[in-house]
């Protein structure tokens, strides 16, 4: 019988097994760290949603907020005016009613016989002259004041049912920033459960300056910026807060609206109107103090501070922070 000898391997078939083996290691690696990216992915994109819905209701709230107060002191101004009204029509009507009952006693005898008794005939015309003219002057003021005080109260009225329904707007808002609230606790409890790892990355990501181009690092635009930025440093660590506008807690042109207010500058309540509040410069031209408004909406805005970065309030559970510049797409850069 013959023997059958297995042949020894060759050095190729050795370098072939072991590339073989490397590219299925290979491709089991780049299979987990795929499967790995993917959920990452997914769940970077479903907090970046729900962060920018959080901050488009935030601005709701804010815009509805501020229409309310601008509409209570319009009510609360017609009610002073009309009961200003009210004392003069009173008064009016108290010197008409005692010179009617003067008249009424004058006009009890016939004017000619009041003539006839009258021991001075010319200073009786005159006294009836002057009571027929301010009779009349009267009486056509207070048909004047009556007519303000209508249309005062119809001011009145349709300014409280217009605080009636931006009340209800209010309502509808706070009840949607609920929604959000919960969805952006069931996202933390997301992150949460991913690997240390994975959330980590996950960070950073979110702050890496997507698209960046940073401003330069020179001088703030004004004495007033410069009050601005040292105003909003001195907030950095303060929580978010929907519809908190300092001193200790913030939403994000909560935050810039308090850091212009301590230097002696009102802005705005809404990120959207702030971004109008001044001159529009270039991205490339920015400096410290600008307010760098984000997205095309303009839902998001912080402030400039320099080497690239902004302070914001960046959204609920994230406190007042550095972030890049560009971490988000930049809408507009004002100057105020």
């Amino acid at each position: 019988m013959g023997s059958h000898r297995r042949l020894a391997p060759s050095g190729f078939d050795r370098s072939a097994t072991a590339v073989v083996g490397l590219f299925s290691a290979a491709i089991a690696v780049l299979g987990a760290v795929t499967a790995s990216a993917a959920p990452l992915d997914d769940t970077r994109a479903e907090v970046d949603r729900l962060h920018q819905e959080a901050e488009r209701a935030t601005e709701a709230f804010n815009r509805a907020d501020e229409r309310t107060d601008v509409l209570r002191k319009q009510v609360s101004g017609a009610q002073e005016r009309i009961a200003r009204q009210q004392g003069r029509i009173n008064t009016m009507r108290d010197a008409l009613g005692s010179l009617a009952g003067a008249q009424y006693r004058a006009g009890g005898i016939d004017p000619s016989l009041a003539l006839l008794l009258s021991a001075d005939p010319d200073d009786y015309l005159d006294k009836a002259a002057v009571l027929d003219r301010i009779g009349t002057r009267q009486a056509g003021e207070l048909k004047n004041l009556q007519k303000a005080m209508r249309l005062l109260a119809a001011d009145r009225a349709r300014a409280t049912r217009t605080l009636g329904e931006l009340n209800r707007s209010r309502q509808t808002v706070a009840a949607h920033k609920k929604t959000v609230e919960r969805r952006l606790a069931e996202a933390r409890r997301l992150l949460n459960s991913l690997p240390d790892e994975e959330r980590a990355a996950l960070g950073r990501s979110s702050r890496s300056g997507r698209a960046e181009l940073p401003g330069p690092s020179g001088a703030p635009a004004s004495g007033r910026a410069s009050a601005a930025v040292a105003a909003a440093r001195s907030a950095l660590g303060k929580p978010y807060v929907w519809g908190a506008n300092g001193p200790t807690r913030f939403d994000c042109s909560g935050l810039t609206q308090w850091s212009y207010a301590q230097a002696g500058v009102g802005l705005p309540r809404t990120s959207q109107a702030q971004a109008g509040a001044g001159r529009r410069v270039p991205l490339s031209q920015a400096r410290p103090g600008d307010l760098v408004a984000y997205r095309n909406d303009a839902s998001h805005i912080g402030m400039y501070v320099g080497n690239g970065q902004v302070i914001h309030a960046p959204y609920p559970g994230a406190p007042v922070r550095y972030d890049p510049v560009g971490m988000m797409p930049v809408s507009s850069v004002t100057r105020v």
